[in-house]
């Protein structure tokens, strides 16, 4: 038995604003921004532990972007971004904000949802299981410093020592 025309083209009519809204699920979070956010990275060429911290960055829904400078270059990017202490081997902006050294990524993303009225972030030194120093299990105590705008400093995250 034959359905009349309009039982079927209800159906149809159905079945395309099912897909529809299927399709436009897929497309929710281009529409939101959810586009890879963009670090610019900023180092010495001889540096391989900065390369791993961009590794691990790309490695999670980054994208990198790394220029390698002479060591007097990466000291004037650092002093003009705000760095003027807490110093570590590279200095990366994202968002508006500096980040200074193998700071983890999911501050990063806590800095870009939060926005403080700061400079940005700085892991200082190169502690041993930071994001790009991490060589196995062992990590050292470290914490994710919040640079303000006058240069002084907060705690902003702690990452206790492993063994």
């Amino acid at each position: 038995m034959l359905k009349p025309a309009s039982a079927f083209r209800n159906a149809t009519l159905r079945w395309m604003a099912a897909a529809m809204s299927g399709a436009a699920l897929l497309l929710v979070p281009v529409a939101a921004g959810a586009e890879p956010l963009t670090i610019e990275l900023k180092k010495t060429e001889s540096c391989s532990c900065c390369s791993a911290w961009a590794d691990r960055m790309r490695a999670a829904g980054f994208v990198v972007r790394r220029e390698d400078l002479t060591m007097g270059q990466l000291m004037r990017f650092k002093l003009k971004h705000g760095i003027r202490s807490n110093f570590a081997c590279h200095t990366a902006r994202i968002g508006g904000y500096t980040i200074e050294g193998h700071v983890p990524e999911r501050e990063i993303r806590r800095l870009l949802r939060e926005r403080p009225d700061a400079i940005g972030l700085s892991v200082p030194g190169m502690p041993i299981g930071s994001p790009g120093m991490d060589y196995g299990s062992t990590r050292e105590a470290y914490d994710v410093l919040l640079v303000r705008k006058d240069g002084s400093t907060a705690v902003y995250a702690r990452y206790p020592a492993k063994k």
